[in-house]
């Protein structure tokens, strides 16, 4: 499991958690109301396609889904529906049945064709533009039509020198009318980057621009699972206009500069330019990076007090200050923490937004020697910064430390403090149990006795999310012995509730994998017995997987040898399904011949429609 970027969840009492911007526009719809998202809603003003077209869209969305197997069959089939939109293009795009065919039409016309569509879509002036990219519908089908631009510099490397006018003509079509919707966002800015749907066709302009792309925007369902994954990026060539073209673009947001702190919606839009110039324009971001900042913090404040702690305890703002710091070279971060955080950093720790800028601070700092002073100041507070619950900090504090090499055992002795756990000195084996819950020795252990007798034996429970990240980067300390003691101390019952555990079996993982062969060989024995139970879990199968991976023949052996004497009707329950069976004949093929017998004991326990 990859690590998240930021702890995104609040402690009981402390509000809502932090949505991000634009997302997917169902928060920031509610709170307009009759706003932009009334303006794009319009049922009684806006025409609607009837129902034999929505019915023609329909079987012809069906059809697309089937695929084709010729591509002749597949582009006359193209140019039929695309003569069928012309003429009713801007319906077409803004009715949910259309707007759904047509974004699944473009990856299959020629830039010409789509050059066409976008044409179609616009007008002279450029308002019809303007209101298709700013509907729930419409806003889709401009930027899928955008992002076609991504197969410029394969339709470019088509035209050979011998290269008809009309074949170079078709892409420069494309490019004409990509820089054409650049004007009409310029054009209208202000508008664009505070509507809840019009911004995202600017964000999409912004990367086709950079000459990078994502993967395409999808709505959201009510009740669907949140992932937080960071998209990732795909290069590709652009024309030498759109340079110009994004230079262009940036100015205008920066003229706008102002909505990026009062509005969540353009604050989103701003992320995107520096994200895509930092990746693309090097030289472009610096200078956007150092303008934004010298506007977050020329604003006016209270005497003595910097206009960026204002920004940072802002759900809109607080946004774009991450981004800047993430974004941010040496020099930058230097200033921004000598001249505007430095003697808060504990306050900010605590509040419930401006923590994240602080966490992504953290992060960006540990590859600098501010770090350790950033450190010291944090180390301070961490108890009231554990209290109020926001282990993001702490977790990203620990990751630092991992990274930077320094301070490990400064935070291991402040941590050990703060769970109780430090003195007396037999308490040190109690540390894992109490960092993987967050809670303290006595209210863990139920112990109101006094320092230095015995706690009740307790079975390991309440492991969470967080407890988990934080031994995971405690793991990768130089000096791990106490966190590796206290495993060897859980008993054997414990260890399989922690290898079972969603977050638990990866601390499992990072403090077996990460051990010497000595260390864990120890661990391994403390195992035995559990080898059956863990194979028949969903979770525990994937530690076995990694402890098999990194073992010594050894002790894959011993691994090996008692799952081979488990019942069959034991392992039967595992390999019942196609990736334990895979495992299962991973772990065959991985012997040497010499182990022939304890092969074969493997091979018989299988179920009889395996063997």
């Amino acid at each position: 499991m990859f690590a998240k970027t930021g702890e995104r969840k609040r402690a009981k009492g402390e509000g809502k958690k932090r949505g991000h911007p634009g997302d997917d526009g169902q928060g920031e719809r509610k709170k307009r109301g009759g706003e932009e998202g009334g303006q794009s809603q319009g049922d009684g003003s806006r025409k609607r396609l009837d129902a034999l077209s929505v019915g023609y869209f329909r079987r012809v969305g069906e059809r697309l889904g089937e695929g084709f197997d010729e591509n002749e069959e597949r582009e006359m089939f193209v140019a039929n529906v695309l003569t069928e939109v012309k003429g009713k293009a801007v319906v077409v795009a803004m009715d949910p049945t259309g707007s759904i065919t047509l974004q699944r039409l473009l990856p299959l016309c020629s830039p010409e064709q789509v050059a066409g569509v976008l044409a179609e879509l616009g007008d002279q002036a450029g308002s019809e533009l303007k209101a298709v990219s700013c509907d729930k519908c419409g806003g889709h089908v401009v930027e899928s039509a955008v992002r076609q631009m991504s197969r410029w510099s394969e339709s470019s490397q088509k035209e050979s020198p011998g290269a008809t006018g009309d074949e170079k003509d078709s892409c420069d079509a494309l490019e004409a009318q990509v820089l054409s919707l650049s004007q009409v966002v310029r054009d209208n800015m202000a508008e664009f980057i505070k509507h809840v749907h019009g911004s995202h066709v600017v964000r999409t302009l912004l990367h086709v621009l950079a000459g990078c792309l994502g993967p395409p925007r999808i709505e959201s369902r009510p009740g669907a699972k949140e992932h937080n994954l960071v998209p990732q990026l795909i290069d590709f060539e652009i024309p030498t206009s759109f340079w110009y073209g994004l230079k262009s673009l940036t100015e205008a947001l920066m003229d706008n500069v102002n909505l990026s702190v009062v509005d969540s919606v353009a604050s989103a839009a701003f992320q995107t330019m520096l994200t895509v110039c930092h990746r693309n324009r090097p030289k472009l971001c610096k200078q956007l990076l150092r303008r934004t900042t010298e506007y977050l913090t020329s604003r006016s404040a209270a005497p003595g007090v910097s206009p960026l702690l204002v920004f940072l305890k802002d759900p809109a703002s607080s946004r774009l200050v991450e981004t800047i710091i993430q974004l941010s070279g040496k020099s930058l971060l230097r200033h921004l923490y000598k001249n505007h955080l430095k003697g808060q950093m504990v306050d900010l720790a605590l509040h419930s937004i401006a923590n994240f800028p602080i966490q992504r601070l953290t992060a960006a700092s540990a590859k600098h020697k501010m770090f350790l002073t950033l450190f010291d100041e944090l180390i301070q507070g961490i108890e009231s910064i554990l209290a109020a619950g926001h282990m993001g900090v702490i977790v990203q504090l620990a990751e630092s430390c991992a990274e930077s090499g320094e301070k490990q055992t400064d935070l291991m002795q402040c941590l050990l403090r703060a769970f109780h756990c430090a003195e007396p000195g037999m308490r040190h084996v109690s540390c894992l149990p109490l960092f993987m819950s967050l809670l303290t020795y006595e209210v863990y252990y139920h112990s109101d006795t006094a320092e230095g007798d015995t706690p009740t034996e307790v079975p390991l429970s309440s492991i969470c999310y967080h407890g988990s990240r934080l031994v995971q980067a405690l793991a990768k300390f130089k000096e791990r012995s106490l966190l590796l003691s206290s495993l060897r101390t859980l008993t054997p019952a414990d260890l399989l509730t922690l290898a079972s555990d969603p977050s638990g079996s990866h601390v499992l993982q990072a403090l077996t994998i990460t051990s010497s062969d000595k260390g864990r060989g120890k661990i391994l024995k403390r195992l035995e017995g559990q080898y059956a139970a863990m194979a028949c879990s969903r979770l525990g199968s994937r530690v076995l997987e990694a402890i098999w991976n990194s073992a010594s023949v050894s002790h894959r052996q011993g691994i090996a040898q008692e799952l081979g004497r488990t019942k069959g009707s034991v392992l039967r329950s595992w390999l019942i399904s196609p990736p334990s069976i895979h495992l299962y004949c991973h772990w065959l093929l991985s012997f040497h011949s010499s182990n022939f017998p304890t092969r074969v004991s493997l091979l018989h326990s299988l179920p009889c429609c395996y063997v």
